[in-house]
């Protein structure tokens, strides 16, 4: 009978790991060849990132191009399994450059500690107390981060907030970090650790949870852009947009797929740099709920002279040091070719790559579809899977958009009339 227990597995080699996975699960010595591959990420830098390893997992990594932000020109790494992502996005940037591009501001790099105080009696004279001793506790977590200070970065404010819960009053201490070029985890998390002990002598309470929020709502990102008419393909399509994105501002099951959508384009830079695109998702999908409703994270208007009008807000919490970011060697290109200098300038390039997919998605669902670029891209991959040739790959996905059949039995059934 299988067993997943593995005495002493996270402290045996790469290679006898995989040894043992290929004798518990079967692995063919075609299948343990190809985990045996390592590419840019060499077999000694991944087992540092991660615990028990055993191979590496290849994304296709794209450039999208013609993007114009803030009147610079950008290449955009992007990182992604899912067809028509990088095609998308291109040509939004296409449309939108025509008009001037993206512009995009951002708050700054700065994110949030939560320290959770419970046992608490008095929570409004608790939060006097701490506030009282706010440039002490700043002073505190600062130490903890000399060099970030010297770089003009550091603990910069206190806010306190009081919380009625089921178990009580809790009383939550938010410390707010400049992170600089970070996106500054480690750093916020290592100051709330030691702020802890500290808030509880000051206030007599009980600490538990201490670590930063995935809400980074001080670090804004915002994006906009302003499309003729001519641009997008006439007033009929400019109304089919404001439809669309009307119907996901109101209907949160719209909205999630519309969401997602967004964060197709910044989840792939986010990979591509060596980000943390969970993080990214989180604090998005958080944004979009905070007025009690899940709603679209971008808004569509159409100005005094016709013109579309796209903006889109939401935190975007990245950094251009530290973690896989300093260690993947892809991700150290990607940063390279992109030409983002700084962590803030970095998000706010992220964040118009995510205002130029959701006009991808939405100017597709006003006209032919959402499924027809999708899908003619999807079909090189059915016809690979089928068995296609690198010579007849494209002549069965061809077959099957034209038809609009694209599926297994289709291109095996193109893929035999081919070869007969």
């Amino acid at each position: 009978m299988l067993s997943s227990r593995i005495s002493g597995f996270h402290k045996k080699s790469v290679q006898d790991r995989l040894e043992i996975i290929a004798e518990k699960t079967d692995l063919t010595k075609d299948e343990i060849k190809i985990l045996k591959k390592y590419g840019s990420l060499d077999e000694k830098t991944a087992d540092t990132m991660i615990e028990n390893v055993i191979s590496t997992f290849d994304i296709p990594l794209g450039i999208a191009t013609n993007f114009t932000i803030n009147d610079e020109e950008f290449f955009i790494p992007m990182a992604t399994e899912e067809s028509s992502v990088v095609a998308a996005a291109s040509n939004a940037a296409k449309i939108a450059r025509d008009c001037g591009g993206f512009y995009v501001n951002s708050l700054g790099p700065k994110m949030i500690a939560q320290i959770q105080l419970v046992n608490v009696k008095s929570p409004s004279q608790v939060k006097f107390k701490i506030l009282n001793e706010k440039e002490y506790l700043l002073k505190k977590a600062n130490d903890q981060d000399p060099i970030l200070k010297k770089f003009g970065g550091g603990a910069e404010d206190l806010e306190v907030r009081v919380l009625e819960t089921p178990l009580g009053y809790m009383v939550v201490t938010h410390l707010i970090v400049d992170t600089r070029d970070a996106m500054g985890a480690n750093s916020v998390n290592t100051m709330a650790e030691v702020l802890a002990p500290e808030i509880e002598k000051i206030t007599g309470g009980r600490v538990y949870l201490r670590i930063l929020s995935n809400l980074a709502d001080k670090r804004l990102v915002r994006a906009y852009t302003r499309i003729a008419p001519s641009a997008i393909g006439g007033e009929e399509v400019i109304e089919g947009i404001l439809n669309a994105y009307t119907f996901a501002s109101c209907d949160p099951y719209r909205a999630a797929t519309h969401n997602k959508g967004i964060m197709n384009g910044i989840s792939a830079v986010a990979i591509a740099t060596g980000n943390d695109f969970r993080a990214l998702e989180a604090g998005a999908h958080a944004y979009a709920s905070t007025y009690g409703q899940y709603t679209s994270l971008t808004r569509w208007e159409k100005d005094t002279e016709g013109y579309l009008v796209g903006f889109l807000e939401l935190p975007i919490a990245v950094g251009i040091i530290g973690g896989a970011t300093a260690v993947h060697p892809v991700a150290k290109i990607a940063l390279k070719i992109l030409g983002a200098e700084t962590g803030p300038k970095l998000a706010e390039v992220i964040g118009a790559v995510g205002l130029a997919q959701n006009l991808a998605a939405v100017r597709a669902l006003a006209t032919e579809g959402i499924q027809k670029g999708h899908m003619s891209l999807h079909a090189k991959n059915i016809a690979v899977m089928a068995g296609a040739s690198e010579t007849e790959v494209d002549e069965v996905a061809d077959k099957m958009v034209e038809g609009n059949q694209v599926n297994m039995e289709k291109a095996k059934q193109i893929l035999e009339e081919i070869r007969r």
